[in-house]
């Protein structure tokens, strides 16, 4: 036992170290992977529960369908009984040579075996027909729901990507600003020990460089929020250390107008196609209940064996036609139609309430791209101006014609123009996947 556990000591470092091993290995990642992992069988919990909403649906048209199909059944019967002929009305006599016969109370005990196969087939019932059509059109919308999910699923990826993105570009920043700072610290005290400068330049410079560092670490604390995020998302394990492979910058794109736009999503948008799917289901639904007031035909069949047992039975059978016309129900026939006049009602109200919120998000989508672009523009002049700002300040301090107060207000600046970039670039992609999605083609237009 003792060696055991000397040896359970001597292995337990060296597994430890392994698993802090594997936990800092860093997983390089670009928006398509992350994408195709999130849509993967055991990706996002979205796309999962989507498709399960599929196989119900097609479970339901199945059982829709069960009711055109012939049904087709087997029995076999085996019973040893006694009859109580008396208490099934045999009470009188029969008179016979002079003598008066009467039927026994009680007869047996017999056998008797009886084994048939039996089936049915609807030749012609509207309503069962309708039902199907119904359940093929809730199969058609829960295929368009999983599309939708998808587009759903990759638009979402798509924003918390870019937020890590976004997130690692300020990091960056953050820390160039540190930089910078140190840089602006150096230079004042060198000038102090020259003599040509006074305490309160090394002071300021001290309380920037204290303020960027606080800011570098607001930004480390909000990229480590935003890699967990977008493991979340993915439906991957929150310890696992990401590499972002894409960048935060300025792709132009076609400029697309509100017509076309809208017509694109209109026609291409998944969670309206379902939307419709969910509107024609319910009008079949209708129609169904309508029709079953019509008369419905099948046809019955059965064929089997009878006897005390199997030695002495003889085949029987028995088919035909059944004809059945609703005649009377209470009030149920009425009710039901009803409802599904209603619910038709509704999910008609619902596809045009969508197709307002599609044209709604376009034109908030092409409003924010085209703001967006122009503040690309304005922030990438605006960075260049700070930068040669920054540059001529502290060529005039080393030169002794400026204070550092020059130089650290130039610096401020050129950290808010760094922050105006990044920010517009942010939303520059932002309202790129905002359209994208608005339009129905956030899967199909990935890097």
């Amino acid at each position: 036992m003792k060696a055991l556990w000397i040896l359970v000591a001597a292995l337990l470092p060296a597994a430890v170290g392994a698993q802090e091993r594997a936990t800092e290995q860093t997983l390089p990642l670009s928006l398509r992977q992350a994408v195709e992992i999130a849509l993967a069988p055991e990706g996002n919990i979205r796309t999962r529960l989507a498709r399960e909403g599929l196989d119900q649906a097609g479970a339901r048209s199945a059982q829709a369908r069960a009711a055109l199909l012939p049904n087709l059944s087997s029995s076999l019967n085996y019973r040893d009984q006694t009859v109580n002929l008396r208490a099934n009305g045999l009470r009188f006599q029969i008179p016979i040579e002079g003598t008066a016969f009467s039927f026994p109370e009680l007869v047996g005990p017999y056998t008797v075996m009886d084994a048939r196969i039996s089936g049915t087939q609807s030749i012609f019932d509207y309503g069962a027909i309708r039902r199907f059509q119904s359940a093929r059109a809730a199969v058609s919308a829960a295929q368009r729901e999983v599309e939708g999910a998808e587009e759903e699923v990759a638009a979402r990826i798509a924003r918390a990507y870019l937020s890590a993105v976004r997130a690692d570009a300020d990091l960056d920043a953050a820390g160039a600003n540190v930089t910078l700072s140190e840089g602006v610290l150096s230079l004042a005290e060198n000038r102090k020990a020259a003599g040509t400068s006074t305490g309160i330049e090394i002071t300021r410079a001290r309380v920037q460089l204290a303020n960027d560092r606080q800011r570098l670490l607001v930004a480390a604390a909000a990229r480590r929020r935003a890699h967990m995020e977008l493991l979340r998302a993915m439906n991957l394990e929150l310890a696992v250390a990401l590499e972002l492979t894409d960048r935060l910058g300025y792709v132009p794109v076609d400029p697309a107008t509100l017509e076309s736009a809208t017509a694109l999503a209109l026609a291409g948008r998944p969670d309206l196609g379902a939307q419709r799917e969910r509107e024609r289901s319910a009008r079949l639904a209708a129609s169904a209940v309508k029709m079953e007031r019509l008369p419905s035909l099948s046809f019955f069949g059965e064929y089997g064996t009878i006897g005390g047992g199997f030695d002495d039975a003889l085949p029987t059978r028995a088919y035909g036609i059944t004809l059945r016309l609703p005649i009377f129900d209470g009030g149920r026939m009425d009710a039901r139609r009803a409802e599904a006049v209603s619910l038709h009602r509704a999910e008609k109200a619902r596809t045009a309430d969508l197709e307002k919120e599609i044209e709604l998000d376009v034109r908030l989508a092409l409003d924010a791209l085209n703001s967006a672009r122009e503040q690309i523009e304005v922030s990438r002049e605006g960075l260049g101006l700070a930068e040669n700002e920054l540059a001529q300040a502290r060529r005039r301090y080393e030169a002794g014609v400026a204070i550092g107060l020059e130089v650290t207000d130039a610096q401020t600046r050129l950290e808010r123009a760094r922050d105006n970039q990044i920010q517009a670039l942010y939303n520059y992609n932002l309202a790129r996947i905002d359209l994208e999605q608005a339009m129905g083609a956030a899967r199909g237009r990935l890097p």
